[in-house]
């Protein structure tokens, strides 16, 4: 009223409006969008699943790994600390004979040597058990410098290898799993992608008042129906699925080259625990006759035949033999440990 501009058009409920509604609308998924949607999440929460169950298994073998570390470092401790004992005996030895005028001054700077040389490998082999103790403690508690009391495996029986290997073994890994499960996700971008190449259909359902009036006897309902056609952006989903297409081709390359590796892993994981498992055979063989060369290195430097750097090299040699064992063992240990990863065990 008052305006000088002639009207040109009024709607129904004049110039007061009054709108109170509330509807519902639903996507008919003719397009198959939602589907495509539905499976990219439920691939994403199965990947998720599968590379926690991963990083779990990563875990123990980190753990089972530091363990082994500390049981070895503890091992080599005690080597360093009996063949050190000997060095000090011999050394003993080497001066009462010194004195008596059976033995030349040169032997007993040999053996004091000797005991210097291994008093410097037993600190060093105590640094070594107590940084693994701080290691093993630290995936638990925050007081690593307490020493744990843990089982020591290398007296148990050690179980043999497998004999019967499966070639394909590794395929039991849970990163084929998780391979699957990403490819399912990639697939189903493939879907979504091709979508938008067709026409997506939904219903709108509205129900409330919109009147000149807000009276509720004014109220009333609408159901809606809604078809879109892709047209000027069908180019540009052609192009959007040709690349989900190309990263789903790629991804399946790229899972063929981990596939190579991961047998390539189990392979080496075979013979690794088989050549460990000799190995120790060998390491008691070596053990033993290093100990029969040193006693009978004493022996003949007793009975004046021998001299004192036989004795000496004696005991270097049967504290390497020694480490060298408890060595093997835990590299045996630690591969049968790859093997189960390898396997997926």
């Amino acid at each position: 009223a008052g305006s000088p501009q002639p009207q040109q058009f009024i709607a129904l409920n004049a110039v007061h409006e009054y709108v109170t509604q509330f509807g519902a609308s639903v996507a008919l998924d003719t397009s198959g969008k939602l589907r495509a949607e539905l499976t990219r999440a439920r691939a994403e929460r199965e990947t998720a699943r599968l590379n926690l169950k991963v990083t779990e298994r990563d875990l123990r073998r980190e753990v089972a790994a530091a363990y082994y570390r500390l049981v070895l470092a503890r091992r080599l401790v005690e080597v360093a600390k009996s063949t050190l004992a000997e060095a000090q005996g011999f050394e003993s030895r080497a001066r009462k004979l010194n004195a008596g005028g059976e033995a030349a001054r040169a032997d007993v700077v040999k053996a004091q040597a000797e005991a210097a040389f291994l008093q410097q490998a037993l600190q060093g082999a105590e640094l070594d058990a107590e940084t693994a103790n701080h290691d093993l403690a630290s995936y638990w508690t925050a007081d690593v410098g307490a020493p744990l009391n843990v089982v020591d495996p290398f007296d148990a029986s050690l179980p043999q290898p497998e004999n019967a290997m499966l070639s394909d073994a590794y395929m039991r890994r849970p990163e084929f799993q998780v391979f699957d499960a990403q490819r399912l996700g990639l697939r189903a971008d493939v879907s979504r992608a091709r979508a938008d190449l067709l026409p997506q259909a939904s219903l709108n359902w509205e129900y409330g008042i919109d009147a000149a009036r807000y009276s509720f006897a004014y109220r009333g309902q609408a159901l809606f129906a809604t078809l879109n056609v892709p047209l000027f952006d069908w180019f540009k989903a052609r192009s959007a699925t040709r690349q989900a297409e190309a990263r789903l081709a790629s991804f399946d390359i790229s899972r063929e080259m981990v596939r190579r590796d991961l047998s390539r892993d189990y392979q080496t994981a075979i013979a690794r625990a088989r050549s460990n498992w000799s190995q120790i055979e060998t390491a008691r063989e070596q053990v033993r006759l290093s100990e029969e060369n040193y006693r009978l290195a004493k022996l003949r430097y007793e009975g004046g035949e021998g001299q004192a750097l036989d004795v000496v090299s004696a005991q270097s040699q049967l504290a390497q033999a020694r480490g060298n064992y408890f060595s093997a063992i835990s590299a045996y240990l630690n591969a049968r440990a790859d093997f189960e990863v390898a396997s997926g065990q």
